[in-house]
């Protein structure tokens, strides 16, 4: 057996036995009282539970085969958890709504070591519905409107750089992503602060899913050294900003305006914690979706030629580029490019599931979920389901010509934990798609088929693709100025 695979196992054996201590010192001389039973499913192996089946495989393969089995509420056990998954839409309403006070947000302490203890989606309650209203109102319509014309300033000199190039399209996406985020948070920002924030934050991204340790030189420890600079760049940029009042309407300037019933301010710990969390939920997430939407648009030519048409319209609406798109196209002249995101949302499922822990033994259906058990509403599973969406491993963007049945279409959660940042996520993909399609063509060099997860599911390589200004595409502008 190599080092590295004798390393690799001891970790995952390490990592493993410390989740199971900590559940078994937790539940310690517990007992159930309620008679009512456990959903149907199995717990694998002692102490192992059904992790390693979860990993050597897809794991929502993993998942469809669970449900087609048991049905639609399942217990496993996995990371040393023991786990009740839930498929369908009216248990995903259970969890996240009608019953939500039951079921807490719980993430691993090494993430929320890594993302800030104090940030948004590891809290409940009064704290939470604050900085809710905080994220959502800095990133609504009536505030992101504006911004229009800044993102369109990050877009084009980052597809102008594509052209002639073999690309990995997720980095790029993350790269864009990541500079809208800045903006949306910070609005106008010195170079040195953003090109600082952006080197310690791909730092912290690189070790925020590695094994936690200790050990000088892992990518876990140097992502915990990152994130230290981070928080000392971001006090610095917090008490200018203080000083100087700037920027209110955007996420930070909110961020500091906020008092509590008490008239007390956030803590410099609490915003900065808050901003690497929004950038933690902005960045690949919508990186991931922009990279599916290429990745659909050229495994269907005909589609990509419809979409084409619609920005080429509106782009001579504007003079042929010679106006910006408005805020006005992207709500109303982009309708089969919204719905081929909506179907590229529902077909990727980025956010596959989402965790909580049952806070009281809960019994729902005539199951009992336990106090203390992990549970996890299958987002994706409910997105593939064929009663929902016919056909639903097909790429079809006219299935959103009428609106979904509720609660069958979750890309962004639902409830109080739901995305706040949705409306930027689908602007600047509007955006970005907007330009890409009425001035570029591109081809996949690399794997067609196949996912990875980074850890949201991405095409095999991140899709490598050549980029090149389309000929056609220039001779049809040129043919009507």
């Amino acid at each position: 057996m190599s080092f590295v695979m004798g390393w690799s196992l001891y970790c995952f054996a390490a990592a493993l036995s410390a989740l199971l201590f900590g559940f078994l010192v937790k539940n310690r001389g517990r007992t159930f009282k309620s008679t009512t039973k456990l959903p149907p499913g199995t717990m694998g192996w002692p102490f192992l539970g059904e992790t390693l089946q979860l990993y050597s495989h897809d794991p929502n393969i993993f998942f469809a085969a669970k449900q087609k089995r048991y049905g639609e509420i399942f217990k496993t056990h996995l990371l040393g958890c023991p786990c009740i998954m839930l498929a369908s839409p009216e248990a995903a309403r259970f969890v996240l709504m009608n019953q939500a006070h039951l079921f807490k947000p719980t993430y691993p302490k090494s993430k929320e070591l890594m993302i800030g203890p104090n940030a948004i989606f590891f809290h409940q309650g009064d704290y939470h519905a604050r900085l809710r209203k905080l994220v959502q109102g800095a990133l609504s319509p009536e505030v992101i409107r504006s911004i229009v014309p800044d993102i369109e300033a990050i877009a084009l000199p980052l597809l102008d750089s594509w052209d002639g190039r073999v690309i990995n399209t997720f980095l790029e996406m993350k790269k864009y992503t990541f500079d809208v985020g800045i903006l949306s948070i910070f609005g106008s920002l010195d170079l040195h602060y953003k090109e600082e924030l952006k080197k310690n934050y791909c730092v912290v991204d690189q070790g925020y899913n590695s094994f936690p340790n200790k050990i000088p030189g892992t990518l876990y420890r140097n992502a915990v050294q990152a994130r230290k600079e981070l928080s000392k760049i971001l006090g610095t940029i917090i008490s200018e900003r203080r000083e100087k009042a700037m920027e209110k309407k955007k996420l930070l300037g909110s961020l500091l305006l906020s008092r509590d019933g008490n008239g007390e301010p956030l803590s410099d710990e609490q915003i900065s914690d808050n901003i690497i969390g929004v950038l933690f939920a902005a960045q690949d997430t919508t990186a991931s979706v922009l990279t599916w939407v290429l990745k659909y648009l050229v495994d269907n030519p005909k589609l990509l030629e419809a979409v084409r048409a619609e920005h080429v319209a509106i782009q001579e609406a504007n003079e042929n580029a010679r106006n910006s798109v408005t805020w006005a196209q992207t709500r109303n002249a982009m309708p089969l490019t919204s719905k081929v995101i909506s179907e590229t949302l529902r077909m990727a499922s980025i956010l596959s599931f989402t965790f909580r822990e049952a806070i009281a033994d809960v019994e729902y259906k005539g199951y009992l979920i336990p106090k203390g058990w992990k549970v996890m509403p299958l987002f994706r599973n409910i997105h593939h389901n064929p009663d929902f969406f016919p056909d639903p491993h097909r790429f079809d963007p006219s299935r959103f010509q009428v609106p979904p049945k509720l609660n069958t279409f979750l890309p962004f959660g639902t409830g109080a934990h739901a995305c706040p940042g949705n409306e930027l996520a689908k602007l600047e993909m509007l955006i970005l798609l907007h330009h890409l399609v009425t001035n570029f063509g591109w081809e996949v060099v690399g794997p067609r088929h196949g996912i990875q997860y980074c850890p949201f599911p991405i095409p095999k390589d991140g899709l490598l693709a050549r980029f090149h200004k389309d000929p056609a595409i220039q001779d049809h502008k040129n043919s009507n100025q």
